[in-house]
């Protein structure tokens, strides 16, 4: 009964987990750290199938809760963790696996899940007659649409070397990749407005913030990835120039979120003395972490800058501590949880409120 309850009110955002578990586990392959990336990727690979199943039994049983999900505000952007989830393992299976047809598997499952959640819950959330206030609604959970796009196309551009049609794979690599970048500017131009001209209280700073940071990462990332693959065709090498500036552009947006977000945390946590228990918002700021690290260390391979490469070299650390930390605060969570059952109905309230930000 228990496990009943637990997929029927399942969140859709619980596949941050499979992003930051991934992206941890691509830097630490970079950084060649022991037998991390493996044990990641095969912990991945089991966490993303329970998750799949429960999803898959949710929308079997629970078809009008799951499809009421779809077109929530507040619950409906989190289907964006899937595509994101799909795109990070895919690039997984290419990197640490050697697994190029599980990797085109992957981009297939991705690219189709984009599609159905971009033109489900973009279009929902704008014929919707019932909206959030705009400082309760806008937030950096938003910017996971962004994510999913260019998890997408990052994962096109890295497989362009695996198909018949490279030229073809990389200019849907370049169209989502500026889709993206402009869906971006979007959102983040809500979201800073919301930073300054609206009340910003303690609570108000929740982990999914760290995502405007995120998103820019993997979009530098992404621009890496296509100046590596330029000379496989002729419209992206002469187009060169424009790709290595916007992803500079990029990298160097997410640099400026690094600081402004570690201050606010610093404020939120140590000045205003501000805690809030687990709940799986904190993955969405573990993965902002992952992809700093590994989009660093790709922008200064790509583009020859090793003076960058300190970088990495530190914030894989930061990423595999944060990791660690919220797996375990995760592991803490689920063992009260089923010691005792009215523990997770007397904090219902809260994580309701609390995962509504995704």
């Amino acid at each position: 009964m228990r496990l009943s309850r637990i997929i029927e009110t399942l969140h859709p955002a619980y596949f941050d987990f499979v992003m930051a578990t991934g992206i941890v586990a691509i830097a630490a392959n970079l950084e060649h750290l022991w037998w991390l990336p493996l044990g990641l990727t095969y912990l991945n690979i089991a966490a993303c199938g329970v998750l799949l199943a429960m999803n898959a039994v949710r929308l079997a049983c629970f078809r009008q809760r799951f499809l009421k999900d779809l077109a929530d505000f507040e619950r409906g952007p989190g289907f964006f963790t899937a595509v994101a989830a799909f795109g990070i393992l895919g690039n997984q299976a290419l990197t640490i696996l050697n697994q190029p047809g599980i990797a085109r598997a992957l981009f297939i499952a991705a690219l189709l899940l984009w599609v159905g959640f971009n033109y489900t819950v973009f279009v929902e959330v704008t014929v919707n007659e019932r909206k959030p206030r705009f400082e309760e609604g806008m937030n950096g959970g938003w910017l996971i649409s962004v994510v999913a796009t260019q998890s997408v196309a990052d994962l096109a551009a890295r497989l362009s070397g695996y198909v018949s049609r490279p030229d073809l794979m990389l200019f849907v690599a370049l169209s989502m990749w500026l889709a993206g970048g402009m869906l971006y500017i979007w959102l983040i131009s809500l979201i800073f407005y919301r930073f300054t001209f609206f009340p910003f209280k303690p609570d108000s700073f929740l982990p999914p913030f760290w995502i405007n940071m995120g998103a820019m990462a993997i979009s530098a990332l992404t621009g890496a990835a296509l100046v590596d693959k330029a000379q496989s065709a002729a419209f992206l090498n002469g187009l060169l120039p424009f790709v290595k500036g916007l992803t500079i552009l990029f990298w160097s947006t997410a640099s400026w979120w690094v600081p402004m977000l570690a201050v606010l945390a610093c404020w939120q946590h140590v000045i205003r003395h501000f805690n809030r228990p687990y709940n799986l918002l904190y993955w969405s700021a573990v993965f902002p972490l992952g992809m700093y690290t590994v989009s660093t260390y790709e922008l200064a391979r790509t583009l020859d800058l090793p003076f960058l490469m300190a970088i990495p070299r530190v914030f894989v650390y930061i990423a595999l501590i944060a990791w660690l930390a919220t797996l375990a605060a995760m592991l803490h969570s689920m063992r009260i949880h089923w010691e005792d059952g009215s523990g997770a109905r007397r904090n219902d309230s809260t994580e309701t409120r609390l995962r509504s930000a995704l």
